[in-house]
């Protein structure tokens, strides 16, 4: 067999290992290119990069072209989620930094919101094992315990019938503190004092709600409760409210009003709330007496109401509510009911907390960020209708127009155009969009930009509550709404809401682009509002928005960047203007590793 002679090669063993060391990396590099074109592979580094990039608060600028690029919607960008940590983020009530704030009347407690530049530019991930809430009314009595899987409030007060863990469930028999024997009996004997039937009492505030058993059965009396409470050691009893389908909000009285308006409610309660109504020349009482309609109830139950150890604080809190010339209706075992007197009937004299009148110049329904005053809210400074048992009995209260609403110019008129208008506009998305109202997929609902309530007046026979925002910056008509026998609170749209993540099944807003925008400027970004609408909207909740052609547009490119599923509609025939609607969707997306 031949032998081929091949001629031997010029090139030194140095020049090929140089060779060989630059065809490797040519091949390498067009290796790693198709890795990351083609592979899954890729697609995570790109997101880890864009991860990283979104989270990133150290540069400002940064965080801000991205929110830009969002909006602009000329790249496929999306939002990406925050940490598993992250999943009861609640950016203004952050106990991690909070808690270096100062004690003196839990001012550490209240809401401290951080600059937007602050906060990561994320999505709040759901828990593991996450489900779809129980849907109403089932929901008052049992949630799923893999939604909210904090034990410490079954396991400290599951001896009073507060809540308890049942297989996959939590399990709310409807005790609380100062009645372990659930909230029905107890809510009965109140009514052998007060009206609890009947419609005279619509509106109540409970504060220091614990999970909000004392609400929730009031429904039954068509009495609408708003229970609060703080963020604290408990850590979960407003998240435990909402999921369960009552209204909850996350509130502290510490050193500044609470987001309400005077004179609106009928009814005040504290079972066991802790308050210390007496302390700071009973500071805190008279502020529960700026919000108690005259003619109204304030029942406190538990401390110090003939508690052992308390005579002082006991003495001291019947002093104050004389000074106020507050009628005592019943002091029976440790609960006290009191009637507030009509009017400014109530002669300040003499009293040993100094207490005075506010200066007329006050307005008692300034509550945004505003400081708590020693004085007595006159009630003289609102015209018209506003002692219980002279307003209209509920339900016709809702349609009757407010005295309140009658002050303001041209009122009237706007009222009932404005209630008209949204019978029109609740039909239209019910039967032409589709929007699950009257369905138990609905239950939590926020209307971001409330005005007169009118859409919540026009949903009244759904089986759902609404949270009325009326922004801090427009017209204060918060009143008007609780007068209706609605509720809501004042809020500022360009901070995140005081509430535990996915707490609504459905949020509506008309006009989204005034609430960040002030004499035609932008105050704070729609990519942030928006992601803060992600984070207290449930999965699969839905989201109406009612704007301009060019301002639905806007959202639509930023409803993509955060997983929604959104389709934009015309406004419905009768409605005059250039508005379109879109209605979104949120997807039920979860973090890879809470996948199952």
């Amino acid at each position: 067999m031949g032998h081929l002679n091949l001629p031997i090669s010029k090139r030194s063993p140095r020049q090929w290992r140089l060779l060989d060391l630059v065809s490797a990396a040519f091949f390498a590099i067009v290796f790693i290119f198709f890795l990351l074109i083609f592979t899954p592979l890729g697609d995570s580094m790109a997101a880890s990069g864009r991860q990283a990039l979104l989270l990133s608060t150290s540069d400002p600028g940064q965080r801000h072209r991205l929110a830009a690029l969002v909006e602009l919607g000329t790249q496929p960008v999306t939002i990406e989620p925050c940490s598993a940590d992250s999943v009861d983020h609640m950016p203004c009530e952050d106990p991690r930094r909070n808690s270096q704030l100062s004690r003196e009347m839990n001012f550490y407690r209240e809401r401290h919101c951080p600059l937007p530049d602050d906060t990561p530019l994320c999505l709040v991930p759901p828990p593991k094992g996450y489900e779809i809430p129980v849907p109403w009314p089932e929901s008052l009595h049992k949630v799923w315990h893999s939604n909210m899987p904090h034990d410490k409030l079954a396991e400290r007060k599951g001896h009073q019938g507060w809540m308890k863990l049942e297989g996959p469930y939590f399990i709310f028999p409807g005790g609380g503190t100062m009645f372990p024997e659930g909230a029905v009996p107890y809510i009965e004997k109140l009514g052998q004092y007060i009206p609890i039937s009947g419609g005279i009492i619509r509106t109540a505030l409970d504060m220091g709600c614990g999970v909000a058993s004392f609400g929730g059965y009031l429904l039954a009396e068509d009495i609408l409760t708003v229970s609060f409470a703080p963020r604290d050691s408990h850590k979960s009893q407003i998240q435990f409210a909402l999921e369960r389908g009552i209204p909850a909000f996350v509130a502290m009285l510490g050193t500044r009003r609470l987001p309400f308006p005077g004179f609106s409610f009928d009814l005040v309660h504290c079972s066991r709330c802790l308050v210390p109504f007496t302390a700071y020349n009973a500071t805190y009482f008279l502020e529960v007496d700026r919000l108690l309609r005259p003619g109204g109830y304030l029942v406190i139950s538990g401390p110090p109401v003939r508690w052992a150890n308390q005579d002082k604080e006991w003495d001291d809190l019947q002093a104050v509510a004389r000074s106020l010339c507050y009628e005592i209706i019943v002091v029976e075992g440790s609960t006290a009911i009191w009637k507030k007197p009509l009017g400014d009937s109530c002669l300040l004299n003499q009293n040993e907390f100094g207490l005075e009148l506010c200066d007329e110049s006050d307005d008692p329904s300034y509550a945004w960020y505003y400081k708590l005053k020693k004085c007595v809210s006159r009630t003289s400074t609102v015209k018209g209708e506003l002692d219980l048992g002279t307003i209209p009995k509920w339900p016709s209260r809702l349609t009757k127009v407010p005295s309140r609403a009658a002050q303001m110019k041209n009122g009237i008129d706007v009222y009932e155009a404005d209630t008209r208008r949204w019978l029109r506009r609740i039909a239209y998305y019910k039967n032409s969009l589709n929007i699950k109202l009257g369905t138990p997929a609905i239950r939590n609902v926020m209307d971001m930009n409330a005005f007169f309530g009118g859409f919540a007046a026009a949903i009244k026979s759904d089986p759902v509550w609404v949270m009325n925002v009326v922004p801090a910056r427009k017209l204060p008509t918060l009143a008007v709404i609780y007068d209706r026998g609605l509720i809501g609170v004042y809020h500022d749209w360009c901070e995140p809401f005081s509430t535990y993540p996915r707490t609504y099944d459905l949020i509506h807003v008309a006009g989204i682009e005034s609430l960040i925008k002030d004499q035609g400027k932008n105050r704070c970004s729609l990519v942030d509002l928006m992601v803060e609408m992600d984070r207290i909207l449930r999965p699969q909740g839905t989201v109406v928005v009612r704007d301009s052609p060019e301002v639905i547009d806007k959202v639509g490119r930023i409803a993509r960047a955060i997983k929604w599923t959104a389709i934009i509609h015309e406004k419905e025939p009768e409605s005059h203007g250039r508005e379109k609607i879109l209605v979104a969707t949120k997807k039920f997306w979860k973090l890879p590793s809470a996948s199952h």
